[in-house]
């Protein structure tokens, strides 16, 4: 029988002390338009995939919710039906949805990673962090002055586009590169994002280091160096070194942690945490992709540092819950920390990090159900004659981009009635096989078992089959798994950008007082943040 939640029962939850797991289990283009400020996003479509790694624990307090009207009916409920399935004992949902949120008094969030935006304003405020323009950064850069330019954004969102000269250097690796890439103490150093977080946590992460440098954050990031008319690159692929990591900052680091309270706990004491059921263990490993794929302690979550402080809810789905971070040298993980603390999290550091020798049993998690297979050749003959039905689950501008002709465009939230008067078989084209397999729980009495295609839209290109672009369809409305807001600003459009800026230096307005207290800045804000027992910056 599924538990309802009243609005105001839940807000008190949020602000009891104990952990909570709050999820938006709608599409994320629904979730970005207007959400709780704690909400952490899980998608329908991939419940059981992000749902064990997201909420390990299956005792915890968690709260499902759906907008709470006619455009997602019974979705939080089928969810709350999913979980308890897969084995939470304490699931509920939130009575009425986002829209008896709002009606209640309480203010509902446009954009994404909402904790982390609004610290990186607050942190601005606290710290006073140096900034610099885009038009003088420019002039220096024109006039050839000395000046490193450091984009603090994973590579991925750096080939988009970057300010000319600039190295990629995720916030995470600062405290472990910069003395390599910018050995001269004189030379002023720029840290930059795609708009403000990153670029602010980036240059006070260094100014909190000590680094003797000048150090600023440009103003606006990427967005700002468009607006002030200055010409972006794109397709970058300067980054740091891998050789260019230094141990010398591990003095500051340490003294940065100790400064924020920062544990260390060695490998018995976080065994007793695995250990424990009353608390939810995310186990984080900080250091890169390449440095993670070559080897990691077991149970471990690949959390690269810079997005960990970024986007911590693609990463830890339980407030309350204890973190434990570690590298192999002794400085990313404590600088991490030292920001997750300020966030309010219980962040710990790992002594020894990847030579501690901790051992933590496997994550658990659901498998999939089975499907059997039709390679694109057997799909292409089937589609000829008209008894199969195609229905192609990938994000809605990867089907716009290119898709099998007859294929009708979908998603696991709309499938029930999609398909609830469809009589031929049905055969699934997922990227990601498990969207595909869960999906399929959606019409357990199929009066045939539906198929998948074989190596998904990949294998029907290269069987050389015809390809179809629908540039308008799925319409925009129609993606709900697409948040045009977010990325509206990055192509060309001076507009969507502006609104943007506006709505990350205003998120902090819009807190009330139980939410600004939850941060742990060392100095109070108008009297409104958290305060610590550091002292100020």
């Amino acid at each position: 029988m599924t538990q309802y939640l009243a609005p105001r029962t839940l807000k008190s939850w949020l602000h009891d002390g104990r952990e909570i797991a709050l999820l938006d289990v709608r599409e994320h283009g629904q979730y970005g338009e207007a959400h709780l400020f704690y909400a952490v996003p899980l998608p329908y479509s991939r419940l059981e995939i992000d749902a064990p790694r997201l909420v390990p624990r299956r005792g915890v307090r968690l709260v499902v919710y759906d907008a709470g009207d006619a455009s997602t009916p019974d979705l939080a409920e089928r969810a709350a039906a999913r979980l308890e399935a897969m084995g939470y004992t304490s699931v509920a949902v939130l009575e009425g949805g986002a829209r008896a949120w709002q009606a209640a008094g309480f203010v509902l969030f446009a954009g994404v990673n909402l904790p982390s935006k609004t610290f990186g304003e607050l942190a601005e405020q606290v710290y006073h962090t140096p900034r610099i323009g885009a038009d003088r950064l420019a002039g220096m850069l024109a006039r050839g002055e000395p000046v490193a330019v450091l984009d603090g954004r994973p590579a991925t969102e750096f080939r988009k586009m970057n300010i000319p000269t600039a190295t990629c250097c995720p916030n995470g690796e600062l405290a472990f590169r910069v003395s390599n890439l910018v050995p001269d103490a004189t030379t002023p150093i720029v840290v930059n994002c795609a708009g403000r977080t990153r670029s602010i946590i980036g240059a006070q992460t260094l100014i909190n280091l000590g680094v003797p440098n000048p150090v600023y954050a440009l103003e606006n990031g990427t967005q700002g160096w468009y607006l002030a008319g200055q010409v972006l690159e794109h397709g970058g692929t300067r980054r740091y070194p891998d050789d260019s990591g230094s141990a010398a900052l591990r003095p500051a680091a340490e003294a940065l942690a100790r400064r924020f309270d920062v544990p260390y706990v060695d490998a018995v004491t976080v065994r007793g945490w695995a250990a424990d059921t009353q608390r939810t263990l995310f186990l984080c490993d900080v250091r890169t992709p390449e440095e993670f794929a070559a080897g990691s302690l077991p149970a471990a979550q690949h959390t690269p540092g810079g997005q960990l402080m970024q986007a911590g809810d693609q990463y830890i789905g339980v407030r309350g819950a204890r973190l434990v971070l570690f590298d192999s040298d002794g400085v990313r993980a404590a600088t991490v920390a030292s920001w997750l603390r300020q966030m309010g999290h219980d962040a710990s550091v790992l002594k020894d990090g990847l030579a501690s020798g901790l051992a933590l049993p496997p994550a658990d998690a659901p498998a999939p159900p089975a499907l059997e297979t039709i390679s694109a050749q057997a799909l292409a003959a089937r589609l000829e004659c008209g008894d199969v039905a195609l229905i192609d689950l990938r994000p809605g501008m990867q089907f716009r981009a290119g898709r099998v002709p007859q294929a009708r465009w979908s998603i696991r939230p709309l499938l029930p009635t999609l398909l609830e008067r469809e009589i031929r078989q049905v055969v699934l084209v997922a990227d990601v096989p498990a969207v595909a397999l869960w999906a399929a729980v959606e019409w357990p009495g199929a009066l045939v078992a539906p198929l998948l295609l074989a190596g998904g839209m990949d294998a029907w290109r290269a069987a050389g089959l015809p390809i179809a672009a629908s540039p308008d369809a799925p319409s925009d409305a129609e993606c709900i798994d697409y948040l045009f807001f977010v990325h509206d600003r990055h192509d060309g459009n001076k507009e969507a950008a502006r609104r943007y800026l506006a709505w990350e230096t205003g998120l902090v307005a819009q807190l009330d007082a139980e939410e600004m207290a939850e941060f742990r800045l060392p100095v109070a804000l108008s009297g409104a943040v958290g305060t610590c027992a550091c002292s100020g910056a």
